[in-house]
């Protein structure tokens, strides 16, 4: 049975939490996390095509990326606080596309080992307003999300299949 991305965004909160298990080891999946050739390759819905405009994850880093489909480019940047391998990644992110700039989103991802070389990971994203929070709920980002992870299993297994051969 494939793993299940599961975003649970309570009534009334400014926060969601997006919690999913991978059929890989945690060093791994921190490696796809920051590592830009691995990032690339999964992030996003898959109707997308990305671009990397800049990506330093470490302490005080940033990030800026480009999602495009049809002529449209959407765009998305962040500040990197802190990058604790491979428990932790902590900073902000931010979407372009809106009327107005600031709705500064702040996430914490961590990393959990789990037995059998399997692992999972729980993001928290904390918004400005329970408005913000709705607005990113219903702008599609579960499937998005949902979307990338599935990508980021099959690049998960091929790497794994990888360094068990090598």
């Amino acid at each position: 049975m494939a793993n299940k991305t599961i975003v649970t965004a309570e009534p009334g909160k400014q926060e969601l939490f997006i919690t999913r298990e991978f059929d890989a080891p945690r060093d791994l999946v921190f490696k796809a996390h920051i590592d830009p050739e691995l990032y690339i390759q999964w992030v996003g819905p898959k109707d997308l095509t990305m671009k990397i405009q800049k990506f330093d994850m470490t302490d005080g880093g940033s990030y800026n990326y480009t999602h495009e489909r049809g002529g449209h480019t959407y765009a998305f940047f962040g500040v990197t606080h802190e990058v604790h391998a491979p428990e932790r990644i902590i900073g902000t992110f931010e979407f372009d596309g809106l009327p107005e700039r600031g709705h500064v989103i702040m996430g914490k991802t961590t990393f959990e080992e789990l037995p059998n070389g399997r692992s999972k990971i729980v993001h928290q994203s904390v918004f400005f307003s329970v408005s913000d929070r709705d607005g990113m709920v219903q702008s599609g980002m579960e499937r998005g999300v949902s979307e990338g992870y599935e990508k980021l299993d099959n690049l998960l297994e091929g790497l794994n299949t990888k360094a068990q051969a090598g």
